[in-house]
Order: C-alpha cells, then sequence, then structure tokens
C-alpha cells in the first residue's frame, strides 16, 4: 500500500508547483501592465475647398414646347413637316381636305343672298306701308306689322354674314400654321389618316421653340428644398454622356407641392444651355445644387466626427484579465474597432456605437432607424444614403408616420430640423503624455470641442476649435495578440457580425 501512494503524491506536487508558477508569472505579467497601446487611425486637419450640394433627378425640357392641334375634322391631305424639320412662324406644316368647308362657305353665300333679299322686299312693304299709313288708309297694326317684318329682314341679314364668316374662318383651318419658330420633335398624323375634334383638339405636331436653350425639372425633397435659391449653380450628368458633366443654373422654385405616396417635393426650375444639341428633350438628368462653397478652409474627414474612444474594461480582476488574455473572456465594454483605412471616406467606418456605417444595403427599416439616430447625434447622411431613402419612400416600401410632410424624401422618417448655424462637435486629437512613473512618452485622445460648417459628404468643414496640422483620430486598431478580440474580423459593413466569437 505504502508502494502505491508515493507515485500519487509526488504527482500532486508537480501539480501544485506548475500551478504556484503560473500564477507567479500572471501575477508578475499583468502587475508590470504588458497592455499595448491601441494603434490609432489619423488624418490631418488641412486646408481645402469644400462644395455642398443638394442632389435630385429631373428631366430634360424644351423651354417652349408647344402641342399644335386642329380646331376642326377632316382627312389629312398634305403634310409639310416631318420629325426633326425645322420650321418657321406662320409656315404651312399640314393641310387638310378643304371640299366640305368650301362647299359649306357657298352654301353660306347663298343664304346671306337670300337674306339680303328678303330685306329688300321688307324695305319696300315698310315704305309703302308707311305711306299709306299716314293717309289713314290702313290701321296701325298693319304698318307695325311691316315695320317689324323690316326689322326682322335686317337681322337675318346679319345672321347669314355670321354664318358665311364663320364658314369662312373653318376653310381657313384646313390650312395648318406654325405658331413659332422651332424644330418639330413629334409628329402623330400620316396623310390619308382622319383627324377628329371634339372637346380636344387633336395634337398634330410638338414644336421646340429652341433646343439650344433647354431646362430640368427637377423634384427637390422638402428636406431640401429650404437651401436651394434662384441663381444658384448646379452640375448635372445624363446616362447619354456618363462621361461629361454638363452645367445650369437654378431659374424658378415653384411654389406648388407634388406629393407622391406621402412624399413632398417641389419643381426646380434649371435652365440649361445646349449650344451643340447634345441634349436631348426627354433625358433623365440626375443633378447636383450647389447650395454652398467654401476655398481655402479647414476640414477634417467625417469619420472623425464619428470617433469616439473605447470605454475601458470595468472587470479588471485578475481572473477576467487572465481570461480575456487567452481569449476566453468578454471584450471591454464598448471596445469597438475600426478596421478600415483613413482614407477620408465612411465606407466601412465604423460609427459611435460599434455598428457599421451605412451603405444603402440595410433593410429598408434599420436604415431609416439608423438615419434617424444620426440625426439626433446632429450628423447629416451621406447623399447616397439619402438618396436610397427617398427612393424606398417613393416607391411605398417606407411609409412616413403620421402621412405626408414628415421630413422629406431625403430625410428618413421623423427627421428632426437641422439646427441654425454653426453646430458644437467634440473630436479627439493625439496628445503626448508622460507616464508619472516615467518611461518613453505615449500618445492619447484627447478631446476637443469644434463648431463645424458645411460638409460635402466625406469631409467637413471646421471653423472654429482646431488649428492647421493638428492631428484628428479617425479609428482605433488593436494590435493582434492573438485574443479572439484582436483575431476576429472586422464587422461586415453590408450587414451581419464579423464571424468571431465575441460575447462568448
Amino acid at each position: 500500500m505504502a508502494n502505491h501512494g508515493k507515485p500519487r503524491g509526488w504527482k500532486w506536487l508537480i501539480i501544485l508547483i506548475v500551478v504556484v508558477a503560473a500564477t507567479v508569472a500572471g501575477v508578475w505579467y499583468f502587475g508590470e501592465d504588458h497592455a499595448d497601446a491601441p494603434q490609432y487611425q489619423t488624418a490631418v486637419a488641412a486646408r481645402g475647398d469644400l462644395t455642398q450640394t443638394v442632389t435630385a433627378n429631373g428631366q430634360l425640357n424644351p423651354v417652349l414646347n408647344v402641342q399644335l392641334g386642329c380646331q376642326i375634322s377632316g382627312n389629312i391631305q398634305k403634310l409639310f413637316a416631318d420629325f426633326n424639320s425645322l420650321v418657321k412662324s406662320n409656315q404651312v406644316v399640314a393641310q387638310l381636305d378643304p371640299a366640305i368647308y368650301q362647299a359649306m362657305v357657298h352654301q353660306a353665300e347663298g343664304d346671306l343672298a337670300n337674306a339680303r333679299a328678303a330685306l329688300e322686299l321688307a324695305q319696300v312693304n315698310a315704305n309703302r306701308s308707311s305711306n299709306l299709313f299716314k293717309s289713314h288708309l290702313i290701321a296701325d297694326s298693319d304698318n307695325d306689322k311691316a315695320v317689324a317684318d323690316l326689322h326682322q329682314a335686317e337681322a337675318q341679314v346679319k345672321i347669314k354674314e355670321a354664318s358665311l364668316e364663320k364658314a369662312r374662318v373653318d376653310l381657313g383651318h384646313c390650312t395648318i400654321y406654325s405658331p413659332v419658330d422651332g424644330i418639330v420633335i413629334s409628329r402623330n398624323v400620316d396623310v390619308g389618316q382622319t383627324v377628329a375634334a371634339s372637346m380636344n383638339a387633336p395634337v398634330l405636331f410638338i414644336i421646340a421653340n429652341d433646343l439650344s436653350k433647354m431646362q430640368i425639372d427637377a423634384s427637390v425633397s422638402e428636406a431640401d428644398v429650404g437651401s436651394v435659391e434662384d441663381g444658384q449653380t448646379s452640375t448635372f450628368t445624363v446616362d447619354a454622356f456618363p462621361g461629361r458633366t454638363f452645367s445650369g443654373k437654378v431659374t424658378q422654385i415653384r411654389n406648388s407641392p407634388i406629393m407622391v405616396q406621402n412624399v413632398v417635393s417641389y419643381d426646380t426650375v434649371i435652365g440649361v444651355s445646349n449650344p451643340d444639341l447634345k441634349l436631348k428633350p426627354g433625358m433623365t438628368a440626375t443633378i447636383a445644387l450647389i447650395t454652398a462653397q467654401r476655398n481655402g478652409v479647414m476640414k477634417v474627414p467625417n469619420s472623425a466626427l464619428r470617433f469616439k474612444p473605447t470605454e475601458p474594461n470595468t472587470n479588471q480582476t485578475f481572473a477576467a484579465r487572465l481570461l480575456g488574455k487567452i481569449g476566453l473572456g468578454k471584450d471591454a465594454k464598448g471596445a469597438a474597432t475600426n478596421t478600415a483605412p483613413a482614407t477620408g471616406t465612411n465606407k466601412v467606418a465604423t460609427a459611435e456605437n460599434g455598428a457599421p456605417a451605412l451603405t444603402g444595403n440595410e433593410p429598408p427599416e434599420e436604415l431609416a432607424r439608423r438615419v434617424r439616430e444620426m440625426r439626433d447625434r446632429g450628423e447629416e447622411p451621406p447623399q447616397e444614403i439619402r438618396a436610397k431613402l427617398r427612393e424606398l419612400f417613393q416607391s411605398g416600401v417606407l411609409q412616413r408616420p403620421g402621412g405626408g410632410g414628415g421630413g422629406g424624401a431625403g430625410g428618413a422618417a421623423g427627421a428632426r430640423p437641422r439646427p441654425a448655424g454653426p453646430a458644437s462637435r467634440t473630436i479627439y486629437i493625439l496628445a503626448t503624455e508622460t507616464p508619472a512613473r516615467g518611461g518613453e512618452p505615449v500618445q492619447t485622445p484627447m478631446a476637443v470641442r469644434v463648431k463645424t460648417g458645411i460638409s460635402d459628404g466625406s469631409f467637413t468643414e471646421i471653423t472654429d476649435g482646431l488649428k492647421e496640422g493638428d492631428v484628428v483620430i479617425t479609428g482605433v486598431k488593436s494590435p493582434p495578440q492573438g485574443s479572439a478580440a484582436a483575431t476576429a474580423p472586422a464587422a461586415s459593413p453590408f450587414g451581419g457580425g464579423g464571424g468571431g466569437r465575441r460575447g462568448f
């Protein structure tokens, strides 16, 4: 029995020595504070130009578009204009068969001649009756009747003259004239076709007055129309010329609201010069209305406005730190990392709450909620996100609470009014600090309160609180340590988690 107990005692002694050694090593390791400092992604505050725009879609139209119709019915006898024909004012463009209307003129002329003959007879009878009445040879009633017959004959002549005039006007309408100088962009009839004029005049031609000067009727959402003014410059593109940018100027903002599926917009007219006639009526234009422009201003990437330092882990017990080192503990509270390179855009950068930045591919309800939260924080969503929301509202996928008028097609449901004047925001810059117990200086985030100006969706103007050359923090990336928190892949910007074992 003694021989069997001795090896077992040595086994427990070895285990005890290993545990004590591991404990001493852990205490020494964590006591020396081997935690690696986070690696910050930074950008330098520099001066540059910023252009703030409002995006909209619209259709190109001629400034003066004339629909040339026909007031009478008949057969098309001749056509003197075709598609793309250049026409002058009062030029004959079509001819109806005039035979029927010529006959109506002849008939009206005969009726007028008959009425005039009756008038001559009535005048003779009236004169004779007047002479007999003066001689007291006829009664008063006979004289009165002769005078009345004369007046009726005179009225009948006027009626027949009007009928003849109408017949001649109808005959003149058989010849169709162009009312303006321009170009025929549409021809709706052919030779031999019968046109019937009833309550509405049939349209024979559509004539554009001058295609060298056109206009865009753009639908601007109610959330953006407040920043649009007459005379503002705009740029636009069309699918026919993807590599070319055209320019225009706002000429009119119409007050009549346009409501489509509870989305309110306003027709904004943009004047366009088209000297080479490349732009054609009906083309769809994607417009960027320049609402503000600054040159040589201080600007920082928008990701710097969203950055927030991670909060330290509140559970600093030895066991928790040991489990965290070997990848079995939970992540520190708020330990959201930003693994995107600091390029100045927010395509894959994470937001303050650790969620991936908006891409437009999120579910509609989540997209509207995230945009609403951004505006609650005083941020403005990128233009492409606003365009996506506008599309969702117009298609009926998203509905505005409480009916229309809830923030426009470009904003989220329940969007708050935009604050007037510069907004105050907090950003973080890298500050160099020397540890109290000595050692090499370290760089730590330092909060700075700044005032912001306009934004182009990628950069934001800083009007106060920063100087040129300041290093602002746009993100943080923890160095790889073999732990789950360090090796877990970044969260996908297209939704879903990063696929790691975080939180287990």
